[in-house]
């Protein structure tokens, strides 16, 4: 049994924990708090540890969001309004969202990436001669992941004038 001096308190326990969270991949304050929570230690132990990993530089929501968002839109996963839900269900302010998400339109080219999705996942789609059926389906795709419909329409109407690439 350890001597009382050298137990670690429970803020220090929650820490060190959080820590071990954050080894294995990056999270908002908001996500780690609810770890912690969910882990039982109290609501004032897990500010505590939170506002240190904050103040140590362990845990950044705006570097959280800028990754987040930057993988989020170079792998096609989503852009957009999806982008800002996914963003928004990972208890990111609103300030940071739009901070961020200006930042990703700034530098990101919507149309570049619908042509590399439609590129990388229907290599053999053509615009022109597929199926209403098969244009729905990856106009729906595309959709889902925040894409705006104008412009796909855009990127499409394109690939036809383009000879259809």
């Amino acid at each position: 049994m350890r001597s009382k001096n050298t137990e670690q308190s429970s803020v220090q326990r929650a820490f060190n924990y959080a820590l071990r969270l954050l080894a294995g991949r990056d999270y908002s304050a908001a996500r780690i708090r609810k770890k912690l929570i969910e882990r039982e230690f109290t609501a004032e132990d897990a500010d505590s540890a939170v506002k240190r990993l904050e103040e140590d530089g362990w845990v950044s929501d705006l570097r959280f969001a800028e990754r987040f968002a930057e993988h989020s839109v170079s792998s096609g996963r989503f852009y957009g309004v999806r982008l800002r839900q996914e963003m928004r269900r990972r208890e990111l302010s609103p300030e940071i969202v739009d901070r961020t998400l200006q930042h990703i339109y700034e530098n990101h080219d919507q149309s570049a990436a619908i042509r590399d999705i439609l590129k990388k996942r229907y290599s053999n789609f053509s615009f022109k001669t597929s199926d209403e059926k098969e244009k729905r389906r990856i106009l729906g795709y595309l959709q889902r992941r925040g894409y705006g419909f104008s412009s796909i329409m855009q990127v499409l109407r394109e690939s036809v004038s383009n000879g259809d690439s």
